[in-house]
């Protein structure tokens, strides 16, 4: 896994190739909405992307984890199905659904039955490389959303420069990524991390908070400011010296949102054992999520180590699996 995290930015100069290569087919109608379908690390890049755009796309791009799909899919709708393995259940009955619909569907896959249904049915799909822990692949199913958005005309042609421009960034900032992770996951050994990050930055937080699950195999929580103030901020009302807090932070924020989180700073400070901040760098959203990505990435891999973790390791998920073939 670690080698894996160090191979990020390969991977998206990768996946930028295989996304610019990619074969894809025009809709016959006008789409007018957006379904990302996929879960875990193949989801993942849908709650990001789907955040990312929101400044950007000209229809409403929605996300779905589970088994069932809107309502509103038909015809003009464009189904993402982001599956890694190309066998995720839950996935493969949306997509299915979606078939029944007759929605323009794109697919993003190593391979399975999402691969062979595409090759029957002859909607498009962009495979990428298999083998690989689907958390680690972030990279490939992200990118391939952007381009996918981007031939449809939902985004502009901006993001390619923005994911080579991430690249350069996490590059060149490679040795400072992994001592501030090193830092960072010494002050959550021993604690229930608490992350927070400003709207449009949940897909990132989510993204943390799966890979401290899977990667140092801890429970956390995460919430976002504005919404936790007017709920969560409420339980901050008994010293606990097992709550570490970490913010997720851009200083081009909206004022009033760091403003909520300097006043949210002060009444946390009297009960939580640290708070830590984290910003981002790069000039475009697409720069600064990926620099959060990646060290998100590293932190779970420094803390998985100095818990003497199996970063590699989910067999719970895979005996879940196992239990739910024999229904």
């Amino acid at each position: 896994m670690k080698t894996l995290v160090a191979n990020f930015s390969k991977q998206l100069t990768e996946a930028i190739a295989i996304g610019s290569s990619a074969k894809l087919t025009h809709s016959q109608h006008k789409i007018s909405n957006v379904l990302i379908c996929g879960l875990g690390g193949s989801g993942i890049g849908g709650s990001i992307v789907s955040e990312l755009v929101i400044g950007n796309a000209n229809v409403p791009v929605n996300i779905t984890k589970g088994y069932f799909i809107p309502a509103y899919v038909n015809e003009s709708t464009l189904v993402i199905i982001s599956s890694y393995s190309g066998n995720t259940e839950e996935t493969l009955n949306c997509m299915n659904l979606a078939i029944a619909k007759n929605a323009k569907i794109v697919a993003i896959t190593s391979g399975g039955k999402v691969l062979e249904t595409s090759k029957t049915i002859g909607f498009d799909c962009i495979v990428v490389p298999g083998g690989m822990p689907p958390r680690s692949c972030l990279g490939y199913s992200l990118t391939q959303l952007f381009f996918i958005l981007g031939y449809n005309k939902i985004i502009n042609n901006n993001y390619q420069a923005e994911l080579e421009a991430a690249v350069k960034l996490i590059d060149s900032e490679e040795n400072t990524i992994i001592a501030e992770a090193s830092s960072i996951a010494k002050k959550l050994i021993g604690k229930i991390p608490v992350i927070y990050a400003t709207t449009y930055n949940e897909g990132v937080a989510i993204r943390f908070r799966q890979q401290l699950n899977e990667n140092s195999k801890i429970l956390c929580w995460h919430h976002i400011v504005p919404e936790m103030n007017h709920n969560e901020l409420v339980g901050w009302t008994e010293k606990n010296h097992n709550l570490s807090v970490l913010f997720f932070l851009d200083k081009d924020d909206y004022s009033r949102n760091l403003a909520r989180v300097q006043i949210n700073k002060d009444v946390m400070e009297k009960y939580a054992a640290e708070i830590t901040e984290v910003y981002s760098k790069g000039t475009s959203v697409i720069e600064k999520a990926i620099y959060f990505i990646h060290l998100g990435d590293w932190i779970s891999i420094a803390l998985g180590e100095l818990r003497g973790a199996d970063l590699m390791e989910v067999n719970v998920i895979n005996h879940l699996k196992s239990k739910l073939s024999e229904l």
